[in-house]
Parts: C-alpha cells; sequence; structure tokens
C-alpha cells in the first residue's frame, strides 16, 4: 500500500541572477522542476516545477527570501503522486497515517491485510 498526496505545478518568473536561490528552495522542499525557459525578448526566464502541496506553506516567503524579492510563484492544483517510501517501514510515513486515523476518529493500530481477505 502506498498515501498519495496531492501536487502543485508551480511557474516561478525570475531574472537569471535569481535562478540558484529557485532552485536550493525547491530541493528542500521535495520540488521537482519540469522545465526552464527563457521568455522572448525580456531577462526573464519562466521555471515550472512540481511542488508537494504539504511542502507550499510559506513557499512564496522563502522564494522571495532567497531571491532578493526578485521570483514571483503561481500555483495551481496538477495531480496526485505517490509518496516515496513504504507505509509499513518509513518512520514519517508511519506517522502520517496513524494521524490520520487518529483525526478520522479510526483505532490507532493499522489493520493487517488478512482483515480485507475473503474468509469463505
Amino acid at each position: 500500500p502506498g498515501l498519495m498526496e496531492p501536487v502543485y505545478l508551480v511557474e516561478i518568473t525570475c531574472p537569471e541572477q535569481a535562478m540558484g536561490g529557485i532552485y536550493g528552495v525547491l530541493n528542500k522542499r521535495r520540488g521537482q522542476v519540469n522545465s526552464e525557459e527563457q521568455r522572448p525578448g525580456t531577462p526573464l526566464y519562466i521555471i515550472k516545477a512540481y511542488l508537494p502541496i504539504a511542502e507550499s506553506f510559506g513557499f512564496t516567503g522563502d522564494l522571495r527570501q532567497a531571491t532578493g524579492g526578485q521570483a514571483f510563484p503561481q500555483s495551481v492544483f496538477d495531480h496526485w503522486d505517490l509518496m516515496n517510501g513504504d507505509c509499513d517501514t518509513d518512520p514519517k510515513l508511519i506517522e502520517k497515517v496513524l494521524s490520520i486515523r487518529k483525526r478520522k476518529g479510526l483505532k490507532e493500530e493499522i489493520p493487517t491485510l488478512d482483515r480485507y481477505l475473503d474468509k469463505l
């Protein structure tokens, strides 16, 4: 089994000298750059990247701080993606599953597969 998470498509407009700061912020937040192209007739670049929505809180502030206010992001929901790791062994995913089960009022223990198998 795995966990799915929502992902933004982030489009960031910036001058060339700000690109290093953008890559640093994206790497810290599990972002993945999809494309990078120069806007024709201008010194501006457009970077398109995927960013997990859970990592997006405070993203604009960090981005502006890392680029001296020269980066301008726009985000839109794009898709759902499978989270890296195994729900049975990865401590972060186990913690996430337990917190979701608690929030929904379910028993905290994760049920085993045999609970769902047909017993005829």
